[in-house]
């Protein structure tokens, strides 16, 4: 049997998305910008993108930009921010220590251009509370950046409370959403979001395009020099493909959010009782905020690696943690960050689910995965250790 349990590393393209970008390929294929008639119906379709994902974000189309994806739209977020900061002379950046590397690798190079940022360290059940927001604030503060929902553990952030504290004390407030985007509710206004970033392939649109929304009288620093697209906030020509399928997509995803989010919680809790079962484990975060979708455990005594190679021979791709990091040695930063030791945390498993999923594939797993652990532990000298209390088991 194959399983595809990796869907937050990226998701297959849904029928949807790709009947939407085909014309886009074929008969639709002029340049957005271009004045003659094949160019302004690609503006045509391009300002419809613009305005779907303005209706399901409650946003403004004037306040949606295309990117590359997330990584660009994190990019562009936090410059943005800190080049208005610094204007009011305030360079100060609360985010948290188990952010995508989006975000932590450019609050690295903010803080070589002299900013000051505070890594909220997250509690161990992954879920950042408002008091430390709150406690964390100075009168320098010009930005706080805090995921929505973690790519690792899954774990859901109070955004709407972070919002209104920040609105209230009048600091810009952006959030990485490329993992919740489509699968769970998103309100800009309600939510008091200044700045939000998605990636189309993490809810079955293609790869390479993304949208940064940005409040309306955020000016956003340019990290891409060249022509006026994206009413200058943004140049390159448009990918009208892939905004046409990211918009098809998104539309798809909001509109059967909750149907699929109850098929998937159904897998996911099954698959978490299921795992938690075998001896030595551990469930990675909040088993109530959580993604739909979300699984992720440690097993001691084992290495993740050795793991999902034998899951992928068994035909089922999963992951040890994010797919952009995946070629590291090092143990995953966000299991550190809740407390996991680094030997723990090295035997991690994440198995991120679709609509698609089905509770055959379900079955599959927990059939295997026992059979997996016991082998690579009879193998393991670190668990025989454990087992003859030459070391202390830590789960």
């Amino acid at each position: 049997m194959q399983v595809y349990a990796d869907n937050a590393a990226t998701t297959a393209v849904s029928k949807t998305a790709l009947d939407a970008m085909l014309p886009m390929l074929t008969d639709c294929y002029g340049n957005p910008s271009s004045l003659h008639t094949v160019g302004q119906k690609a503006a045509e379709k391009l300002s419809a993108a613009r305005e779907t994902f303005a209706k399901y974000l409650n946003a403004q189309p004037a306040e949606i930009t295309f990117t590359s994806g997330g990584s660009e739209a994190d990019n562009q977020a936090i410059v943005s921010a800190g080049a208005i900061g610094e204007q009011k002379g305030k360079k100060h950046i609360i985010s948290t220590a188990f952010e995508h590397h989006a975000v932590l690798h450019t609050l690295k190079k903010m803080e070589k251009r002299g900013f000051e940022v505070t890594l909220l360290p997250p509690p161990e059940n992954g879920v950042i509370t408002v008091e430390q927001v709150k406690e964390a604030i100075r009168p320098d503060t010009c930005l706080v950046t805090i995921m929505f929902a973690n790519n690792e553990i899954g774990t859901i952030q109070p955004i709407a409370e972070i919002g209104a504290l920040c609105k209230e004390k009048n600091i810009l407030f952006h959030t990485d959403a490329v993992q919740a985007a489509g699968h769970l509710h998103i309100d800009v206004q309600a939510m008091h979001i200044d700045m939000l970033s998605i990636s189309a392939h993490k809810f079955h649109g293609p790869k390479g395009v993304g949208v940064l929304y940005a409040r309306k009288g955020i000016f956003l620093t340019n990290v891409i020099e060249g022509g006026s697209q994206e009413r200058g906030k943004r140049a390159g020509t448009e990918n009208m493909p892939g905004i046409c399928g990211a918009a098809a997509a998104f539309a798809d995803a909001c509109e059967h959010m909750d149907e699929n989010a109850a098929h998937m919680i159904s897998l996911r809790d099954k698959l978490l009782t299921g795992l938690a079962q075998i001896p030595h484990s551990i469930i990675n975060g909040d088993l109530k905020q959580r993604l739909p979708g979300n699984v992720n455990l440690c097993f001691e005594g084992i290495e993740g690696e050795s793991m999902l190679l034998l899951l992928d021979e068994k035909g089922i791709a999963a992951s040890s943690g994010s797919a952009c990091t995946s070629g590291s040695l090092e143990p995953s930063h966000v299991l550190l960050s809740i407390g996991r030791p680094h030997e723990v945390a090295h035997g991690s498993l994440r198995l991120s689910l679709s609509e698609y999923n089905t509770e055959k594939e379900i079955d599959y797993i927990l059939a295997v995965m026992p059979e997996i652990v016991n082998y690579l532990r009879e193998m393991s000298p670190v668990w025989d250790e454990l087992e003859h209390g030459q070391r202390k088991h830590q789960i």
